[in-house]
């Protein structure tokens, strides 16, 4: 039977309210008492000052629930209240990047404008008709991306009704989404990209021979813009033809997965004569010196390209 004396050799009070440590791993939690009850959560951190921001989320999020709680109990639970309990937990997400969360503010925030009163709504009483004729008048003047994603917001917030007990079913399933029609993409002929090259490395700044084999890397290997600082001479395999390209937050690459990019003859040849050009390079170094050239791209077909 674990004693007090034992408890506090566990569980070390910090100097922050409602923060403790766990004296083996020296991991942080969160251990609120809220409504009368203890919420006990891991922080996944021994940094303190992480802790702290990530326990700020934490009773935020915990109040807000709770708030919500309430008012469902009282029989009672507006489309604002679910929306606060929304940003909460947008706000403190880990997965989604920054300006992820920013557009998805922007289509909510579109949202109420365009649904007058929304936000005072008993979020029980939004039927299906209401979101029709919502989605009607919406569509009429959104593109298809704006609308569909603005749709999913909707759901979004419904769907914290339903966690809550407010409502039993999302009356926002109910609305087709835009297809969104890909713009056909023209790409250039052989000799235009040639052309292309050459303006930008006659009619650009000091940086520009590194701009135009920037061009070069992104299209031989068909890279994401966000991928190219992230690649370095270690993910070049010369005998197996590839270039590895890792994927996680900062990249962009989709689905944090792995891949490997044939390395084609044009590319084997630009990245060859890089090499003999910066023979100091390390392992650990960038192929590209430079990561952006939209200006170069910009200045070239003004030019007449």
């Amino acid at each position: 039977m674990q004693t007090d004396t034992d408890s506090q050799k566990t569980w070390q009070k910090s100097s922050v309210a409602n923060l403790y440590s766990y004296a083996p791993t020296g991991v942080y939690y969160a251990r609120p008492r809220i409504k009368g009850k203890v919420k006990v959560k891991c922080l996944k951190t021994d940094k303190l000052t992480v802790a702290k921001q990530r326990l700020a989320d934490f009773l935020r999020e915990e109040h807000r629930k709770a708030e919500a709680m309430n008012n469902t109990k009282r029989g009672k639970m507006t489309f604002g209240d679910a929306v606060g309990t929304f940003l909460t937990r947008l706000l403190a997400s880990k997965d989604l990047k920054p300006r992820s969360k920013a557009y998805r503010m922007e289509r909510l925030e579109a949202l109420q404008r365009s649904w007058p009163n929304l936000n005072n709504t008993d979020i029980g009483k939004i039927r299906k008709h209401d979101c029709q004729e919502w989605a009607k008048r919406f569509g009429e003047d959104s593109s298809p991306t704006a609308f569909s994603n603005t749709v999913g917001t909707l759901r979004m917030v419904l769907d914290i009704g339903i966690e809550f007990g407010a409502c039993y079913d999302n009356p926002a399933k109910t609305i087709s989404k835009h297809r969104v029609r890909l713009k056909a993409l023209e790409l250039p002929s052989k000799k235009q990209f040639t052309d292309l090259i050459e303006a930008i490395e006659t009619t650009d700044g000091g940086w520009k021979y590194r701009c135009a084999d920037l061009v070069r890397f992104l299209a031989f290997g068909g890279f994401r813009k966000g991928e190219v600082s992230k690649i370095t001479w270690a993910d070049c395999d010369f005998e197996k033809g590839k270039i590895r390209v890792a994927g996680d937050a900062i990249t962009g690459t989709r689905n944090w997965q792995v891949r490997h990019v044939p390395m084609i003859e044009e590319m084997k040849m630009l990245l060859e004569r890089l090499r003999k050009e910066r023979p100091e390079d390390k392992p650990s170094d960038s192929v590209m010196e430079v990561f952006t050239c939209q200006g170069a791209l910009t200045r070239a077909c003004k030019s007449g390209v």
